[in-house]
């Protein structure tokens, strides 16, 4: 028998303004009856600064922002990197680390000469994913995902995105960014955190559930 794609029976809005986010979240979406919108399909809208002291803040301050606009279930995410020998650093602060106008290749730099002198059993990090699911109404629901690593002396691969090169899974002897896509997807934080996530919009696409549109419905500025 043939394996029909899924009826989108809700919209989704996926509150991030990086495209690699996007296509990872919506690609682990992929089996589920809703249809992930980016960001701009919805806007124009600003996602509101990240001035949380948590993933969980931040996460939850831009699912509720974006679903209160749009009138969108919203999905947001916060994640960053954890490193042992810098006391959890850069954490909140990874998308950010390195000051205004750094790129990835800047902050990889600038963690790679922070543990220059950390020996190999002292390079253990992790990538934290926390997600939120918004309604609305104002409803919030959070998933959380861990992925255990360590910091390589160097960039490998070309797969991914953010700290990825540098960020080795010691059970592969790989980074990130040297797995396959379907892989990352099986063990990434995100992909751990999306796992949990999902149950919360299984629930969610169930019988008598309202408080935000439909699929059918023409998104904002589509």
């Amino acid at each position: 028998m043939t394996n029909l794609a899924p009826l989108h029976r809700i919209t989704l809005v996926i509150a991030t303004g990086n495209p690699g986010k996007f296509r990872e979240i919506a690609a682990l979406l992929q089996d589920m009856s809703v249809l992930p919108l980016p960001l701009d399909r919805v806007g124009p809208l600003e996602l509101p600064p990240e001035s949380g002291e948590s993933f969980q803040e931040n996460a939850r301050l831009k699912a509720v922002a974006v679903a209160k606009a749009t009138g969108y279930l919203a999905l947001a995410d916060d994640s960053g990197l954890e490193v042992d020998a810098l006391g959890g650093r850069p954490g909140v602060l990874s998308a950010r680390y390195g000051g205004p106008g750094a790129g990835d290749a800047d902050r990889i730099a600038l963690l790679l000469r922070e543990l220059d002198a950390v020996p190999e059993p002292h390079r253990t990090a992790r990538f934290r994913c926390v997600i939120a699911i918004a309604e609305p109404s104002g409803m919030v629901r959070l998933a959380e995902g861990v992925c255990e690593g360590r910091i390589a002396r160097g960039p490998r691969g070309t797969q991914g995105f953010g700290y990825d090169p540098i960020f080795e899974i010691p059970s592969l002897g790989r980074t990130l960014a040297e797995i396959a896509i379907e892989a990352k997807n099986r063990l990434s934080h995100r992909a751990l955190a999306l796992r949990e996530a999902k149950g919360i919009i299984e629930h969610l696409l169930g019988p008598g559930r309202t408080g935000f549109r439909n699929s059918e419905d023409r998104p904002r500025g589509g």
